[in-house]
């Protein structure tokens, strides 16, 4: 996994003052790298029966879909409020340097379907609290939480202790 740490650019104080933003677009550009984050996350969870990959807006729909072409399952987006059309459920969380509000359809996820929620980075594990309280909500059972970037020095982990958890790249 060095290697695709290599592939992953930091951009100090963004999106503010203090946050150093690591950048996984030097990662998507690379055909091996964008390879190689996709079917860690695939391989690792290839015999879990996953029906439905959840991504959450923005980086999650990068990795997701392609995970969920990897493991023969469908793809449901999690977005931030507004930009779904149809019925939908919304999720207040907080952000490790604001809050912010997910929504999901409310046919996005049916009542005992595996779900896998793939997004690119845990931080505090506000954003994936919330896509699961939104997924459980909704009757899903969710067969783990994985992530191309871990900062464990934020301990995301402990909001999402009742999870499978899989990281590919942690700092």
């Amino acid at each position: 996994m060095n290697d695709l740490k290599k592939l992953i650019r930091d951009i100090p104080d963004f999106p503010k003052k203090g946050i150093i933003f690591k950048d996984i677009t030097p990662l998507l550009q690379n055909p091996k790298g964008l390879r190689g984050a996709v079917e860690s996350i695939s391989d690792y969870y290839k015999d879990k029966k996953v029906d439905i990959v959840v991504g959450a807006e923005a980086r999650g729909f990068i990795l997701a879909p392609t995970v969920a072409f990897n493991l023969g399952a469908g793809f449901t987006p999690i977005r931030k409020p507004g930009k779904l059309p149809y019925e939908k459920i919304s999720m207040s969380y907080a952000l490790e340097y604001g809050t912010d509000m997910l929504e999901i359809h409310k046919d996005g996820i049916a009542k005992g379907q595996q779900v896998l929620l793939v997004d690119d980075l845990l931080a505090t594990g506000g954003t994936m609290a919330a896509c699961c309280k939104l997924v459980e909500s909704l009757g899903g059972n969710i067969v783990g939480c994985a992530f191309l970037i871990e900062l464990t020095f934020l301990n995301g982990k402990k909001a999402l202790d009742n999870y499978d958890i899989f990281s590919v790249i942690r700092y």
